[in-house]
């Protein structure tokens, strides 16, 4: 949440072809009674672009999903992972580990509404459930209603005692159980998330899954999702260094800057772009200290871009 925006997908994009976008997680209640324009419009290069909700009531997931694919999303995922408290205060993201039942009930109500596929993210369990009881009841529940995937967090949340930000890391990590889930589940497509640092990280977890997904390391550092086309499916990179990233992505940013967007909503996305390389702390320095000014344009990234050392832009796509 407040990471993956349109902006962020549209940059992430232009590094791999292949690689299937998550929006950030959007309750019910937005998508129905918000701006949906605001919401969920999306530029067409996303696809294969996912609406990834939050809620339980089924009715509701059912008319936020049809609302979803009626803006020509390529999947709906429901959030059964997400630890924050207002979350919790909510009845829908992690908490509803508890009630496997009702999760079922929004599955089969939105498998009903859409014909796009429909996929359940969550953890392994929560608190002090049991996560070789929790996650086989949860993941046998939604596949009955008709859920197309699982993506598995591969920890617990633990919602009392815990921070969503401790709760993405103090909780250890246990890859084999999601394996056990696989193999126990050979027909349904199962993806592992949690803790993965890189691509060769992720070749090793698909010896035992059907996929993987990034989150931090995608964003903290997006240079390494211009391997992925090459090393994950045998297809050439759209783009071949950062620096050829963002010359394409420039199109982007001056069109969204002349319909009232500012430099800094979208540029805030960029800030590990060169992480690790020569000149990387001198392009973020220019952006926060220049983006944030009122009408900054894209020339302004395009000074910050000048400041890295163009053989770390080449070194990058190696």
């Amino acid at each position: 949440m407040d990471w993956t925006d349109r902006h962020c997908r549209v940059f992430h994009r232009l590094m791999t072809r292949r690689a299937r976008l998550y929006t950030e997680m959007l309750t019910t209640g937005a998508v129905i009674h918000g701006d949906r324009a605001r919401l969920l419009g999306f530029d067409s290069s996303e696809h294969p672009v996912a609406l990834q909700l939050g809620g339980s009531d089924p009715r509701d997931l059912a008319t936020a999903a049809t609302i979803g694919a009626d803006f020509g999303y390529d999947e709906i995922n429901l959030n059964v992972g997400c630890p924050s408290d207002r979350v919790k205060d909510g009845r829908f993201g992690a908490c509803l580990m508890a009630e496997p039942a009702l999760v079922a009930d929004g599955v089969a109500a939105m498998k009903r509404a859409v014909r796009i596929p429909v996929t359940v993210k969550c953890r392994i369990g929560i608190d002090d459930q049991d996560p070789e009881v929790a996650l086989d009841t949860l993941a046998r529940s939604v596949i009955e209603a008709g859920a197309d995937a699982l993506i598995v967090h591969a920890r617990k949340a633990w919602l009392n005692g815990l921070s969503p930000k401790e709760n993405r890391d103090i909780p250890p990590l246990d890859y084999d159980r999601v394996y056990r889930l696989k193999a126990a589940l050979p027909a349904v497509p199962v993806i592992i998330n949690g803790g993965i640092a890189s691509l060769a990280e992720a070749k090793q977890h698909l010896a035992h899954v059907d996929g993987v997904m990034l989150g931090r390391a995608a964003y903290q550092e997006p240079w390494r999702l211009l391997a992925v086309d090459c090393e994950l499916f045998g297809e050439a990179a759209p783009h071949a260094t950062m620096k050829d990233v963002f010359a394409a992505m420039m199109p982007y940013i001056e069109r969204e800057l002349a319909q009232g967007a500012r430099l800094h909503a979208i540029a805030r996305h960029f800030v590990g772009a060169f992480h690790g390389v020569p000149g990387a702390r001198a392009f973020r320095r220019h952006l926060a200290e220049n983006g944030v000014r009122p009408g900054a344009g894209a020339n302004v990234l395009r000074d910050a871009i000048a400041l890295v050392d163009d053989h770390a832009l080449a070194s990058m796509a190696a």
